[in-house]
């Protein structure tokens, strides 16, 4: 009987402490069940209710900074300026020598923005585009950019996976304070020697501000490679949500499924065309700087694996592939030597992703661009 009851010791412990414990697990579940729903407790937002997020007033708000939830409202960009339908993300960004510094400037504002000649969508944007603009430097180059927001809500800028100190880093309130509407913060760091493709995004609200358009491109040229492709091509993923009531921020919510996605801010056929010839050596640069991952296939010749989040991949290493899966984040140089002439497809295999609001037109659409291979 005396080992029967030291066995049963520590079990009637444990029932007894879950007894206690049920009360106060209670009264947390009844905090989350009301916790971001205005008074009234309705909390959806038009046809797709999504309890618990927050809609701000105007489409913009301060999410992430002393709201609750998510801020899932629609962008009301409908006073910003609207770039034409043909312009494009990516474009290199002038610099000046400032006292052996090189500096850069990107001012963060409201756009409206073509995906498509017939479909636009309000974005935030650095420098009036979407990708922002090229920011492309070298091992060494002392570098200061200069960002001004021009939003309603703070924001900042991450320098992902390259390598700068934590005051640089772009993290609101670890790095530095976020920078307030209408106020201007400078980032100033060496940069590294790591040449590759590496990105940069708003860390500030990322799931929204990120989604509607705050990233761009960074490249760490090398100085002392010998093949140098014959032309490289960059490739930023994004998605987008857009409703009958506006854009919202892709993201895998219900309600908020993206139904738009696109290569560098645009969706097929409004992607731009590659040309090349047979034998030529082009570099793909890929960045998954969406919220979702997607599957990357080339039609024709296998391309090779020759760098990964920034760092290459040694020769003997290197992988021969068609398809490689690109997750948030992730960067992959892809080396291709086209074989045969044609207009050969790179796109994204989730079938669903080379749709336009869920129509396939002609060959498709979304994520999805040609190669044009002469003989």
């Amino acid at each position: 009987m005396t080992g029967m009851k030291a066995l049963l010791r520590p079990i009637l412990a444990l029932l007894a402490a879950a007894a206690l414990a049920l009360p106060a697990m209670a009264h947390r579940h009844d905090d989350h069940s009301t916790h971001g729903q205005p008074a009234g407790g309705h909390s959806g937002h038009g046809a797709h209710g999504t309890g618990g997020h927050n809609h701000g007033a105007d489409g913009q708000g301060t999410a992430g900074h002393g709201m609750d939830g998510h801020n899932m409202a629609p962008l009301d960009a409908s006073a910003a300026p609207m770039a034409a339908p043909q312009a494009r993300g990516n474009q290199p960004l002038p610099f000046k020598l400032v006292d052996g510094v090189k500096e850069f400037e990107l001012e963060v504002g409201l756009l409206r923005w073509h995906i498509l000649p017939e479909v636009m969508v309000s974005a935030m944007a650095y420098n009036g585009q979407v990708p922002g603009p090229l920011l492309r430097f070298t091992p060494g180059d002392k570098v200061r950019i200069k960002v001004t927001n021009r939003l309603n809500e703070p924001t900042t800028v991450h320098w992902h996976g390259v390598d700068v100190p934590i005051g640089q880093d772009g993290v609101p309130s670890i790095s530095h304070p976020p920078i307030a509407p209408g106020a201007t913060h400078a980032y100033e760091y060496t940069v590294p020697d790591t040449p590759g493709t590496f990105f940069y995004h708003t860390h500030v609200a990322p799931d929204r501000q990120q989604a509607l358009g705050l990233y761009g491109p960074l490249i760490i040229d090398d100085p002392t490679a010998t093949a140098q492709p014959t032309a490289e091509h960059l490739i930023m993923l994004g998605e987008w949500r857009v409703d009958a009531d506006g854009t919202r921020p892709a993201m895998d919510a219900e309600g908020m499924k993206p139904n738009y996605f696109t290569f560098n801010g645009k969706a097929h056929p409004a992607t731009e065309t590659v040309t090349a010839k047979v034998g030529d050596r082009l570099l793909f640069r890929i960045v998954g700087s969406g919220q979702f991952v997607h599957p990357i296939h080339l039609h024709g010749a296998p391309f090779k694996v020759v760098a990964t989040d920034g760092h290459p991949v040694p020769p003997a290493q290197q992988l021969t592939r068609d398809t490689v899966l690109v997750g948030p984040g992730q960067r992959y140089d892809l080396l291709w030597v086209p074989t045969r002439p044609g207009k050969w497809m790179i796109h994204c295999h989730i079938n669903h992703h080379t749709t336009n609001d869920h129509r396939e037109d002609g060959h498709g659409g979304g994520m999805m661009m040609i190669v044009d291979v002469q003989g």
